[in-house]
Protein backbone atom coordinates (compact mmCIF):
# COMPACT_ATOMS: atom_id res chain seq x y z
CA UNK A 1 0.00 0.00 0.00
CA UNK A 2 2.86 1.93 0.63
CA UNK A 3 4.35 1.75 -2.59
CA UNK A 4 0.89 2.67 -4.42
CA UNK A 5 0.84 5.81 -2.02
CA UNK A 6 4.88 6.40 -2.64
CA UNK A 7 3.87 5.92 -7.02
CA UNK A 8 0.93 7.77 -6.87
CA UNK A 9 3.02 11.22 -5.15
CA UNK A 10 5.95 10.83 -7.45
CA UNK A 11 3.59 10.72 -10.61
CA UNK A 12 1.96 14.33 -9.34
CA UNK A 13 4.96 15.52 -8.12
CA UNK A 14 6.50 14.96 -11.97
CA UNK A 15 3.29 16.14 -13.09
CA UNK A 16 3.64 19.56 -11.35
CA UNK A 17 7.18 19.76 -11.94
CA UNK A 18 6.78 19.35 -15.62
CA UNK A 19 3.60 20.68 -17.00
CA UNK A 20 2.48 24.39 -17.57
CA UNK A 21 -0.93 26.20 -17.49
CA UNK A 22 -0.33 27.91 -21.04
CA UNK A 23 -1.01 31.55 -21.25
CA UNK A 24 -3.49 33.43 -23.36
CA UNK A 25 -0.68 34.90 -25.04
CA UNK A 26 1.63 31.86 -25.52
CA UNK A 27 2.05 29.89 -28.44
CA UNK A 28 3.37 26.42 -27.07
CA UNK A 29 5.13 24.80 -29.91
CA UNK A 30 6.25 21.09 -30.05
CA UNK A 31 8.17 18.62 -32.25
CA UNK A 32 7.13 15.59 -34.11
CA UNK A 33 8.30 13.58 -37.22
CA UNK A 34 10.40 16.72 -38.15
CA UNK A 35 7.54 19.05 -38.46
CA UNK A 36 6.80 22.22 -35.98
CA UNK A 37 3.39 21.57 -34.55
CA UNK A 38 0.72 24.36 -32.20
CA UNK A 39 -0.30 22.80 -28.96
CA UNK A 40 -4.13 24.00 -28.06
CA UNK A 41 -4.64 22.30 -24.50
CA UNK A 42 -4.23 24.06 -21.22
CA UNK A 43 -1.33 22.43 -20.18
CA UNK A 44 1.67 21.51 -22.02
CA UNK A 45 5.17 19.90 -20.93
CA UNK A 46 7.81 22.43 -20.59
CA UNK A 47 10.67 19.75 -21.40
CA UNK A 48 9.17 18.78 -24.75
CA UNK A 49 7.44 22.17 -25.88
CA UNK A 50 8.53 25.95 -26.79
CA UNK A 51 6.52 28.60 -25.12
CA UNK A 52 6.81 31.83 -26.82
CA UNK A 53 4.63 34.95 -26.78
CA UNK A 54 2.28 35.77 -29.13
CA UNK A 55 2.13 39.72 -28.83
CA UNK A 56 3.52 42.32 -30.97
CA UNK A 57 7.04 43.25 -31.09
CA UNK A 58 7.51 46.58 -31.87
CA UNK A 59 10.88 47.66 -34.53
CA UNK A 60 12.26 51.16 -34.75
CA UNK A 61 14.74 52.22 -37.63
CA UNK A 62 16.50 55.38 -38.29
CA UNK A 63 18.35 54.48 -41.37
CA UNK A 64 20.86 56.70 -43.62
CA UNK A 65 20.40 56.64 -47.52
CA UNK A 66 21.17 58.04 -50.64
CA UNK A 67 18.34 59.37 -53.16
CA UNK A 68 19.04 59.13 -57.03
CA UNK A 69 21.81 61.92 -57.38
CA UNK A 70 24.13 60.92 -54.37
CA UNK A 71 22.32 63.17 -52.39
CA UNK A 72 22.26 61.74 -48.10
CA UNK A 73 18.67 61.15 -46.74
CA UNK A 74 17.42 59.62 -43.26
CA UNK A 75 14.29 58.21 -43.00
CA UNK A 76 12.90 57.03 -39.79
CA UNK A 77 10.29 54.32 -39.42
CA UNK A 78 8.62 52.28 -37.48
CA UNK A 79 6.77 48.63 -37.11
CA UNK A 80 5.16 45.57 -35.40
CA UNK A 81 5.38 42.03 -35.87
CA UNK A 82 4.35 39.28 -34.57
CA UNK A 83 4.64 35.56 -34.93
CA UNK A 84 2.75 33.78 -37.61
CA UNK A 85 0.41 30.74 -36.83
CA UNK A 86 0.54 29.48 -40.62
CA UNK A 87 4.76 29.85 -40.84
CA UNK A 88 5.89 28.42 -37.01
CA UNK A 89 8.61 26.40 -38.83
CA UNK A 90 10.02 29.41 -40.37
CA UNK A 91 10.03 31.19 -37.18
CA UNK A 92 11.58 28.43 -35.22
CA UNK A 93 14.23 28.09 -38.46
CA UNK A 94 15.43 31.92 -37.90
CA UNK A 95 15.26 32.83 -34.67
CA UNK A 96 15.88 29.09 -33.16
CA UNK A 97 14.33 26.55 -30.57
CA UNK A 98 13.77 29.61 -27.92
CA UNK A 99 11.99 31.67 -25.73
CA UNK A 100 12.97 35.08 -28.05
CA UNK A 101 12.89 33.42 -31.01
CA UNK A 102 10.29 36.28 -32.08
CA UNK A 103 13.08 39.09 -31.05
CA UNK A 104 15.55 37.16 -32.84
CA UNK A 105 13.56 37.36 -36.58
CA UNK A 106 12.68 40.41 -35.90
CA UNK A 107 16.46 41.64 -35.76
CA UNK A 108 16.71 39.51 -38.74
CA UNK A 109 13.61 41.00 -40.58
CA UNK A 110 15.31 44.62 -39.62
CA UNK A 111 17.89 43.78 -42.53
CA UNK A 112 15.30 43.32 -45.36
CA UNK A 113 13.12 46.08 -44.31
CA UNK A 114 17.04 47.95 -44.98
CA UNK A 115 16.80 46.60 -48.24
CA UNK A 116 13.74 47.59 -49.14
CA UNK A 117 14.10 51.13 -48.05
CA UNK A 118 17.58 51.55 -49.92
CA UNK A 119 15.56 50.00 -52.81
CA UNK A 120 13.10 52.97 -53.13
CA UNK A 121 15.31 55.55 -52.11
CA UNK A 122 18.36 55.25 -54.47
CA UNK A 123 15.83 54.62 -57.57
CA UNK A 124 14.05 58.54 -57.19
CA UNK A 125 15.00 61.67 -56.84
CA UNK A 126 14.90 63.27 -53.56
CA UNK A 127 11.92 66.09 -54.88
CA UNK A 128 10.31 62.48 -55.35
CA UNK A 129 10.23 61.12 -51.55
CA UNK A 130 7.55 60.68 -49.89
CA UNK A 131 6.35 58.93 -46.39
CA UNK A 132 3.34 57.95 -48.24
CA UNK A 133 4.68 56.37 -51.15
CA UNK A 134 7.42 54.68 -49.28
CA UNK A 135 5.07 53.07 -46.66
CA UNK A 136 2.92 51.28 -49.76
CA UNK A 137 6.45 50.60 -51.25
CA UNK A 138 7.09 48.85 -48.08
CA UNK A 139 4.02 47.27 -47.46
CA UNK A 140 4.24 45.18 -50.71
CA UNK A 141 7.44 44.04 -50.42
CA UNK A 142 7.67 43.21 -46.80
CA UNK A 143 4.12 41.59 -46.63
CA UNK A 144 5.53 38.40 -48.44
CA UNK A 145 9.04 38.65 -46.71
CA UNK A 146 7.81 38.59 -43.39
CA UNK A 147 6.52 35.30 -43.75
CA UNK A 148 9.63 33.64 -45.01
CA UNK A 149 10.52 34.73 -41.09
CA UNK A 150 7.90 32.80 -39.63
CA UNK A 151 6.37 36.48 -38.73
CA UNK A 152 3.75 39.14 -40.15
CA UNK A 153 3.63 42.56 -40.28
CA UNK A 154 0.89 44.05 -38.13
CA UNK A 155 1.98 47.76 -38.47
CA UNK A 156 4.54 49.72 -40.78
CA UNK A 157 4.61 53.58 -41.10
CA UNK A 158 7.24 56.19 -42.08
CA UNK A 159 7.59 58.71 -39.75
CA UNK A 160 10.34 61.19 -41.87
CA UNK A 161 12.10 60.66 -44.84
CA UNK A 162 14.09 64.38 -45.06
CA UNK A 163 17.51 65.39 -46.56
CA UNK A 164 20.44 64.97 -44.19
CA UNK A 165 21.66 68.51 -45.53
CA UNK A 166 19.83 71.40 -43.22
CA UNK A 167 19.90 73.16 -46.21
CA UNK A 168 18.49 70.81 -48.72
CA UNK A 169 15.90 70.07 -46.36
CA UNK A 170 14.73 73.49 -45.79
CA UNK A 171 14.85 74.25 -49.35
CA UNK A 172 12.44 71.06 -50.14
CA UNK A 173 10.50 72.76 -47.47
CA UNK A 174 10.27 75.80 -48.92
CA UNK A 175 9.67 74.07 -51.59
CA UNK A 176 6.86 72.11 -50.35
CA UNK A 177 5.11 75.01 -48.57
CA UNK A 178 5.10 77.16 -52.15
CA UNK A 179 3.11 74.14 -53.92
CA UNK A 180 1.21 74.04 -50.84
CA UNK A 181 0.40 78.01 -51.43
CA UNK A 182 0.08 77.19 -55.38
CA UNK A 183 -2.17 74.96 -55.06
CA UNK A 184 -4.19 76.77 -52.04
CA UNK A 185 -4.22 79.41 -54.17
CA UNK A 186 -5.15 77.97 -57.26
CA UNK A 187 -8.28 75.70 -55.72
CA UNK A 188 -9.23 79.52 -54.41
CA UNK A 189 -9.25 80.89 -57.80
CA UNK A 190 -10.78 77.77 -59.10
CA UNK A 191 -13.92 78.01 -56.04
CA UNK A 192 -13.99 82.12 -57.10
CA UNK A 193 -14.58 80.67 -60.47
CA UNK A 194 -17.22 78.02 -59.72
CA UNK A 195 -19.07 80.80 -57.59
CA UNK A 196 -19.14 83.18 -60.09
CA UNK A 197 -19.95 80.36 -62.95
CA UNK A 198 -22.75 79.33 -60.38
CA UNK A 199 -23.93 83.42 -60.07
CA UNK A 200 -24.51 83.46 -63.58
CA UNK A 201 -25.80 80.24 -64.13
CA UNK A 202 -28.61 81.32 -61.40
CA UNK A 203 -29.04 85.13 -62.95
CA UNK A 204 -29.69 83.26 -66.21
CA UNK A 205 -32.24 81.06 -64.59
CA UNK A 206 -33.44 84.06 -62.59
CA UNK A 207 -33.94 85.44 -66.14
CA UNK A 208 -35.22 82.68 -67.76
CA UNK A 209 -37.77 82.33 -65.11
CA UNK A 210 -38.97 86.14 -65.51
CA UNK A 211 -39.01 85.69 -69.08
CA UNK A 212 -41.51 82.66 -68.86
CA UNK A 213 -42.94 84.56 -66.00
CA UNK A 214 -44.14 87.45 -68.31
CA UNK A 215 -45.15 85.35 -71.14
CA UNK A 216 -47.18 83.42 -68.82
CA UNK A 217 -48.49 86.37 -68.05
CA UNK A 218 -49.12 87.68 -71.68
CA UNK A 219 -50.41 84.46 -72.05
CA UNK A 220 -53.19 84.76 -69.35
CA UNK A 221 -53.49 88.30 -70.65
CA UNK A 222 -54.34 87.47 -73.90
CA UNK A 223 -56.77 84.79 -72.62
CA UNK A 224 -58.37 87.31 -70.55
CA UNK A 225 -58.91 89.88 -73.41
CA UNK A 226 -60.56 86.79 -75.63
CA UNK A 227 -62.79 86.22 -72.36
CA UNK A 228 -64.17 89.72 -72.79
CA UNK A 229 -64.32 89.71 -76.57
CA UNK A 230 -66.75 86.40 -76.45
CA UNK A 231 -68.90 87.76 -73.02
CA UNK A 232 -68.93 90.94 -75.25
CA UNK A 233 -69.61 89.23 -78.53
CA UNK A 234 -72.47 87.13 -76.65
CA UNK A 235 -73.91 90.64 -75.10
CA UNK A 236 -73.92 92.00 -78.50
CA UNK A 237 -75.69 89.31 -79.54
CA UNK A 238 -78.05 89.00 -77.20
CA UNK A 239 -78.92 92.45 -77.21
CA UNK A 240 -79.45 91.66 -81.22
CA UNK A 241 -81.35 88.54 -80.41
CA UNK A 242 -83.51 91.09 -77.93
CA UNK A 243 -84.06 93.92 -80.66
CA UNK A 244 -85.40 91.63 -83.40
CA UNK A 245 -87.45 90.64 -80.59
CA UNK A 246 -89.02 93.81 -79.96
CA UNK A 247 -88.99 94.48 -83.49
CA UNK A 248 -91.14 91.33 -84.24
CA UNK A 249 -93.51 92.00 -81.60
CA UNK A 250 -93.72 95.57 -82.61
CA UNK A 251 -94.58 94.07 -86.24
CA UNK A 252 -96.59 92.13 -84.97
CA UNK A 253 -98.55 94.93 -83.24
CA UNK A 254 -98.60 96.84 -86.29
CA UNK A 255 -100.47 93.87 -88.15
CA UNK A 256 -102.69 93.42 -84.87
CA UNK A 257 -103.88 96.66 -85.60
CA UNK A 258 -103.25 97.30 -88.99
CA UNK A 259 -106.13 94.65 -89.26
CA UNK A 260 -108.34 95.98 -86.22
CA UNK A 261 -108.34 99.80 -86.28
CA UNK A 262 -111.23 100.12 -83.92
CA UNK A 263 -108.05 98.77 -81.39
CA UNK A 264 -105.97 102.21 -81.83
CA UNK A 265 -109.25 103.77 -79.81
CA UNK A 266 -108.10 101.80 -76.37
CA UNK A 267 -104.92 102.91 -76.88
CA UNK A 268 -102.94 105.46 -74.28
CA UNK A 269 -103.44 108.38 -76.82
CA UNK A 270 -107.00 107.74 -77.94
CA UNK A 271 -107.25 107.78 -73.71
CA UNK A 272 -105.74 111.38 -73.38
CA UNK A 273 -107.47 112.88 -75.99
CA UNK A 274 -110.90 111.68 -74.70
CA UNK A 275 -109.68 113.23 -71.45
CA UNK A 276 -108.59 116.15 -72.90
CA UNK A 277 -112.19 116.46 -75.11
CA UNK A 278 -114.17 116.30 -71.49
CA UNK A 279 -112.08 119.29 -70.11
CA UNK A 280 -112.98 121.62 -73.15
CA UNK A 281 -117.19 121.39 -73.57
CA UNK A 282 -117.52 125.00 -75.50
CA UNK A 283 -114.70 125.46 -77.19
CA UNK A 284 -112.91 123.48 -79.71
CA UNK A 285 -109.82 121.44 -78.94
CA UNK A 286 -107.38 120.76 -81.55
CA UNK A 287 -105.56 117.65 -79.96
CA UNK A 288 -102.30 117.03 -81.75
CA UNK A 289 -101.44 113.24 -81.17
CA UNK A 290 -97.62 114.05 -82.58
CA UNK A 291 -95.59 116.86 -83.04
CA UNK A 292 -95.15 119.09 -85.96
CA UNK A 293 -92.12 116.76 -86.93
CA UNK A 294 -93.28 114.10 -86.73
CA UNK A 295 -93.43 111.78 -89.76
CA UNK A 296 -96.72 111.17 -91.11
CA UNK A 297 -95.90 108.70 -93.33
CA UNK A 298 -95.44 106.14 -90.22
CA UNK A 299 -97.84 103.52 -90.60
CA UNK A 300 -99.01 103.96 -86.78
CA UNK A 301 -100.02 107.85 -87.74
CA UNK A 302 -101.62 106.66 -90.46
CA UNK A 303 -103.91 103.84 -89.67
CA UNK A 304 -104.99 106.27 -86.49
CA UNK A 305 -105.91 109.16 -88.56
CA UNK A 306 -107.58 107.32 -90.47
CA UNK A 307 -109.38 106.11 -88.14
CA UNK A 308 -110.46 109.19 -86.93
CA UNK A 309 -111.38 109.93 -90.58
CA UNK A 310 -113.93 107.04 -90.83
CA UNK A 311 -114.79 107.94 -87.39
CA UNK A 312 -115.70 111.43 -88.51
CA UNK A 313 -117.14 110.22 -91.57
CA UNK A 314 -120.12 107.94 -90.09
CA UNK A 315 -120.60 110.43 -87.63
CA UNK A 316 -121.36 112.77 -90.46
CA UNK A 317 -123.60 110.51 -92.48
CA UNK A 318 -125.52 109.69 -88.93
CA UNK A 319 -126.47 113.57 -88.51
CA UNK A 320 -127.36 113.75 -92.14
CA UNK A 321 -129.58 110.93 -92.02
CA UNK A 322 -131.37 112.01 -88.86
CA UNK A 323 -131.89 115.67 -90.57
CA UNK A 324 -133.08 113.93 -93.47
CA UNK A 325 -136.31 111.68 -91.34
CA UNK A 326 -137.03 115.11 -89.05
CA UNK A 327 -137.69 116.77 -92.76
CA UNK A 328 -139.93 114.00 -93.70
Amino acid sequence: MWVAVIIIIAVIAVAVYEYRLRKPDQLVLYERAGAIHLRTGAFYPRHFSLAIPSSTYPIELSLDGIAKGGLQIKTSLVAAVAPCRDHLAALVRVGGWRTDAVVKAAKEFETVIQAAVKEYTESRAIEELSSESLTSHLMEKLGSAALKFGLEVVTLAVQSIDAADPSIAEALRQRESARILEQTELLQQKARAAAARARLEAEQQIAQSEHELELRKLQLKEEELAREAALAQKRTEDELKRSRMRLAYEQEEMALLKSNPELLLLSPQAARLAEASQGLKNARTIVSLWPSDAELGSSLARMFQRLLDLALEAGRKQIKADGQGDGA
